[in-house]
This record gives structure tokens, sequence and C-alpha cells, in this order.
């Protein structure tokens, strides 16, 4: 508290700490012993995840692979352990950023268009979001082999993506080419990997979202209304096509059957009524009066039961009343055996 201490001068006074206990010399050195202790156990024991494999460098040099569980390692920075994560799957998403993942998961395209601003090979601009899947398949060549391997690897997508897009056209990349294109760029970029030995393995290619840049989107809207358009009038032609022409074609068969059959009856029938007729003139040849008492025969028995009730007469015959017809049969004179 502040205290006069004559005039023009103020003196403070602190209030007084107590004092620590004096440690004996024996103490002090066991505590600096224990601190020690602590200092070397902590950094002797590491522990590795499931999901992950301990790199272990000896003096900067690498000593092993260690796998999940506890571990020892020789502790004041002589040996140090990196920790790769192997069995987990890895992405690196290009022309655009994953803010908050989840059911509605938030995305931003803020300043990624050099990404996904690309060429097609029949020089439209396209702009081209996807993503790669990847994992680490061999920890040494992922942590040693090549520096800023997460850097290069993104690089490599990029650069192969580009190659893909700049081989087709702009069709080809918004529609029917999309599945060709992450699997080929999938294989380059798997053999880009291995040449530059960075431990990586890719497992995907995903194409998220393919577009015309925005400033051409309305033109090129135009533009597949119009193709469309000019594929649902090729299409319907050519269903009444298929409406039209196979059933002209059946009908015409059908005509051509119709007639070969009728042809074949024909011929059919006269051949059978010539061979009837031969047979017929080669038996009268052997008895002409036979056969034509025979075919007089079967001809009057073909006709007679159709001309009704008839009385013949002889015309000579005299005193013979004609009677009325009074069942509906005729009487005629004629000659007659």
């Amino acid at each position: 508290m502040p205290t006069n201490d004559g005039p023009g001068r103020t003196v403070v006074e602190f209030p007084k700490l107590p004092k620590l206990p004096k440690l004996p010399a024996g103490g002090i050195r066991i505590v600096v012993i224990a601190i020690v202790v602590l200092i070397v156990l902590s950094s002797s024991v590491y522990t590795i995840e499931p999901e992950e494999v301990g790199v272990l460098v000896r003096l900067g040099r690498f000593s092993g692979i260690t796998d999940p569980g506890l571990h020892f390692k020789l502790p004041l920075g002589i040996d140090k352990v990196f920790k790769v994560a192997v069995q987990r799957q890895l992405k690196k998403e290009f022309g655009f950023r994953t803010l908050e993942p989840g059911v509605r998961s938030q995305f931003t395209t803020a300043g990624l268009q050099d990404e996904s601003n690309m060429l097609t090979g029949d020089l439209n601009a396209v702009v081209v979001e996807w993503v790669v899947q990847y994992r680490v398949v061999d920890p040494y060549k992922y942590l040693f082999r090549v520096r800023e391997v997460e850097e290069t690897f993104r690089d490599l997508s990029e650069a192969v993506m580009r190659k893909v897009v700049g081989d087709r056209t702009v069709n080809e990349v918004l529609t029917v080419g999309r599945q060709e294109i992450e699997d080929l760029v999938s294989q380059e970029l798997q053999v880009l990997s291995d040449q530059y030995e960075t431990g990586i393995r890719v497992e995907q290619v995903v194409l998220q979202d393919v577009n015309p840049p925005d400033p051409v989107k309305p033109s090129f809207n135009e533009v597949n209304q119009s193709e469309q358009e000019r594929e649902r009038m090729i299409n319907e032609a050519q269903s009444e096509y298929n409406k039209i022409i196979p059933r002209a074609e059946g009908e015409a068969r059908q005509t051509v059957q119709q007639a070969e059959g009728y042809a074949l009856n024909r011929v059919n029938r006269a051949q059978g009524d010539a061979s009837r007729f031969e047979s017929m003139y080669i038996e009268y040849r052997k008895a002409p009066e036979v056969t034509r008492t025979r075919i007089y025969l079967e001809t009057m028995s073909k006709i007679l039961p159709q001309a009704g009730r008839k009385v013949i007469l002889d015309e000579e015959l005299e005193g013979v009343l004609p009677l009325m017809n009074l069942d509906g049969t005729t009487i005629q004179k004629g000659g007659g055996q």
C-alpha cells in the first residue's frame, strides 16, 4: 500500500510472499533425474493407429516400417517416426473444394477457375470438376522418393486430365465420353505415379461436373436443344419408316405367296386332269364301244336325277287321253322303247 515518505515522495510497499522451502542438494538431483527420465520415456514410446503404419528413421536414415500398436524407439531425436495412413482412402478435389461435408455438403469454386477451365480438341472451352481417390501403398516411396509428393500428385492429375480432355470433342466431354475419360485418366495417372515412384495407387477418377463456361451457356443450350430436336425428328421418321415399310413388305410377300399357291394349285389340277384324260383315252383305245357306253351311263346317272319326274310316250301311240298334271310333273310325247 502507498505511504508518504517525506515531501514529494510516495513509497509503495508490496506484500511479502511466503518463502519456498529449500530442497536439499540431493532432492534437486532427484527432481532433475525424474524430469529427464520422463522426457526419455515420453520420447521412447509411440503408438500406431490401426489404419496407419510407422516409418522409422534413425539418424536421418530409413530404418524400417512398424505395424499398428505400441512400439519403442531410441529417445532424444535419435529415432523419428512418420505415420502414414495406408488403409484410408484419400481424395483430391479439382475445380472445387468441400467446405463442410455432410448430408448437404457445402462447396466452393471461388478462385479455382484455373484448375477447371480447359480446352477441348475442337477448340471449345469447358469447365471440368473432378475428384481423384487414391491410397498410399508404399510409405517409403511416399515419404522419401519425391519431394512435395502431394503437390506433385496434384500436378500430375491436372496434367493428365487436360491431356485427355484436349484429345476429345466438346460433345464427348459433356455427354457420351465421360466414362471413357475417367478410365483413361485413371490409367495414365497410375502410369505416371509409378514412374515418379510416388508410392500412390489410384483408386478412381470421378468427373463431378462438366459444363460449358457461364458466358457461353445460353448459346450452348440453344445448340443442344436444336440437336435434340433434330434427333427427335429423325427418330420419329425412323419409327414411321419401321411401321410402313415392314408392313408393305409383308403384304407384298403375302400376295406373292398367294399367287404362287394359286399357280401351283392350277398347275396341279391341270396335270391331274390331263393324267385322268390320258388314262381314259388309253382305256378307250382298248375297248371303244364299252368305254362309250360306260361314259354314257355315268353321265346319264348324274343328269337324270336332276331332271325330275318325266313320262315318255311313243309318238305313234293312239287312244291315250292326256291327263291333267296334278303333281307338278310333265307328260311328254316322244319316242321310247
